[in-house]
């Protein structure tokens, strides 16, 4: 419980999480604070090519190996299973209609890479170093969740795409071509084909810049999270507020069993329960909104952005950590 309580105050103290504190309070309290919509995406694009960069070049210094596998086979399985699970708990524990119940799960199996970089440095802070290769991991997660969250779907939607080629045809390039994933997965790979060099010649770029910039980016989303939960009270009610805040533990400790199985590091370990923590509002809000139109907004992005990643940003990063060390030691 003392490294618990010990490691939350650290990351609550860190600047990226007390910037977002303050974009979340002030846009409470009324502030039009707000950055242009492509200086966000620029930061975002960077946010992701740099944490996708090192952990290429991570890569190219461990080589192919037994783990990888098994951590991305792990990461698949989790991302699959997990919106299951929630989906289960949404028709239980509230009156959501079929669709928006699975599109809320679908954010619950796939990832925050806002989240995951958040974790990064944080497990780093505290001395432990994850495997380069969970950036993969990450970016394997994006999807599975999106196709169950589809399949759940699809009675109440009534097969809206079976017949229509187009539709499918701009749903999988959503799903698969989806920037974060691009962005990620191409860093990546640039970064394991360049290897040391690569990370010589740009680190000046990657690494020195990289927390202020995470900063200014966390400012923004917490100015967004504020304003969607400010919109979002009458919608929100006590169960799906407990869900928020609940669901990402559920996640996390069906993590566990994967990463002992995938032999990772406290490190490595630590980011897979946040991944499986962690609730997407980037790809599949979007997917949701080509797919599932009907299912609303305001219940699964609020429930991801505003109720689930301020709980991880704050107290889940610091016990998905915990965990870790206990099970993995480190």
């Amino acid at each position: 419980m003392d490294a618990i309580v010990q490691l939350a105050a650290s990351n609550i103290l860190s600047p990226p999480v007390l910037f977002f504190i303050l974009g979340f309070a002030g846009s409470i309290a009324g502030s039009q604070l707000t950055l242009p919509e492509a200086v966000a995406k620029t930061l975002s694009i960077y946010l992701m090519l740099a944490i996708g960069f090192k952990g290429g070049v991570a890569l190219a210094a461990e080589g192919l190996t037994l783990a990888l596998v098994l951590a991305l086979v792990a990461g698949a399985c989790l991302s699959a299973l997990i919106p299951l699970v929630a989906f289960f708990i949404l028709q239980r524990v509230s009156k959501l209609p079929r669709i928006d119940a699975a599109a809320a799960a679908a954010h619950y199996g796939s990832i925050s890479i806002v989240t995951f970089v958040a974790a990064t440095q944080a497990v780093r802070s505290i001395g432990l170093e994850p495997e380069g290769f969970m950036v993969a991991v990450a970016a394997v997660m994006e999807t599975p969740a999106i196709l169950v969250a589809l399949f759940l779907a699809r009675s109440a939607a009534k097969q809206r795409h079976k017949d229509d080629p187009d539709a499918s045809e701009g749903l999988l390039q959503e799903v698969f071509l989806n920037s974060s994933v691009v962005v990620l997965m191409g860093a990546f790979v640039i970064g394991a084909v360049t290897g040391a060099e690569g990370m010589a010649a740009i680190e000046g770029f990657i690494v020195v810049p990289f927390t202020g910039v995470l900063c200014l980016f966390l400012l923004d989303m917490g100015a967004v999270a504020g304003r969607g939960m400010a919109q979002a009270r009458k919608v929100l009610d006590a169960p799906l507020v407990g869900f928020g805040l609940l669901m990402p533990f559920v996640g996390a400790t069906m993590a566990i069993p994967f990463a002992l199985v995938a032999g990772l590091s406290a490190g490595g370990t630590a980011l897979l329960l946040t991944l499986a923590a962690s609730a997407s509002y980037i790809a599949v809000p979007a997917a949701m909104r080509l797919a599932l139109p009907e299912a609303r907004p305001s219940i699964y992005l609020s429930l991801s952005l505003g109720v689930t990643f301020p709980m991880n940003l704050t107290i889940g990063i610091p016990a998905y950590a915990a965990v870790a060390q206990l099970v993995a030691g480190g």
